[in-house]
């Protein structure tokens, strides 16, 4: 029921509206934390944009999900300057950290049988292949996930 709005790149916007966001924003285009527009949550899964940034464009008492990006430590210098602002800022700052368990997994494939989530993948290596999907992955520049196979 919510209302989503995708943050990319310009050669990724179609493929963002092609997965249900309601709307897409370019980071390219400008600086999207200079926005007029006001968030209830903001769940950021990838990105360099500081947290402390990113509370520009968040509404008073909202909240700031961060679950990866880049930065030092695969972006755990930026998690942890968020969770020790949060205690003394309106919004929320947080992190997100998946537990997998067969119950999720389960509604998982589900969702992705029904078409109701689409995963979507960049491109699939067989498992001898690892260090090349891995090298693809640092690289930045994929369109959803890799997967490997036996």
């Amino acid at each position: 029921g919510a209302t989503v709005t995708g943050v990319c790149s310009t050669r990724n916007l179609e493929l963002v509206r092609s997965i249900g966001a309601d709307s897409v924003i370019d980071y390219t285009a400008g600086d999207i934390t200079e926005l007029d527009e006001r968030y209830d949550v903001i769940l950021q899964v990838a990105g360099t944009e500081s947290p402390l940034r990113l509370r520009r464009v968040l509404a008073p008492g909202g909240s700031l999900v961060l679950s990866s990006g880049m930065g030092r430590l695969n972006g755990v210098d930026r998690i942890v300057k968020a969770l020790v602002a949060s205690p003394i800022v309106r919004q929320r700052l947080t992190t997100f950290v998946t537990k997998e368990n067969h119950a999720d997994l389960v509604t998982l494939r589900e969702l992705i049988g029904s078409g109701a989530v689409r995963p979507v993948i960049d491109r699939t290596y067989p498992l001898g292949q690892a260090r090349e999907a891995f090298r693809h992955l640092e690289s930045g520049h994929t369109r959803g996930k890799i997967v490997l196979t036996t």
